[in-house]
């Protein structure tokens, strides 16, 4: 019913996609090995920025996959703290008719080490609760952002 994919260059999203995966029970799975959505699933995509796009695996996994209908809810994480890979992602999956449900961002530490510590502790929280908000607007059919 659910599924949580997500690319990661630094571990920064692979952490919080484990904390999503975590509240719904089922296991992250890295978009370097997952081919083929499942079929009627409600995915949760994720991906760290990488010059204010999100990663290039994951935009061919975007690009190969049937969302029309889908219910989607999207995670970014970024050194830069501007969430630029989740809107891109938005711009990639509306004209292939998923329906977005919600979206979260939280900063990462970036390459330089800058931002240590991220995602926090509270952060991961965050992402726990926004992966049960998502959940709960999509059984109520509703548009919900957590920005």
């Amino acid at each position: 019913m659910f599924e949580v994919v997500y690319y990661s260059m630094c571990g920064n999203t692979k952490k919080v996609a484990e904390a999503i995966a975590a509240e719904l029970g089922v296991k992250a799975e890295n978009v370097k090995e997952k081919r083929e959505l499942d079929k009627d699933s409600f995915v949760f995509l994720g991906s760290g920025c990488y010059g204010g796009r999100p990663g290039g695996k994951l935009r061919k996994f975007i690009a190969r996959n049937d969302f029309k209908g889908r219910q989607v809810a999207l995670f970014g994480t970024s050194g830069s703290g501007r969430g630029d890979e989740v809107r891109a992602m938005e711009e990639l999956l509306k004209p292939k008719g998923a329906l977005i449900r919600g979206s979260f961002y939280c900063q990462g530490r970036s390459f330089f080490l800058f931002f240590r510590g991220h995602p926090s502790n509270e952060e991961l929280a965050n992402a726990r609760e926004f992966a049960t908000k998502s959940v709960l607007t999509c059984l109520r059919c509703e548009p919900f952002s957590s920005r």
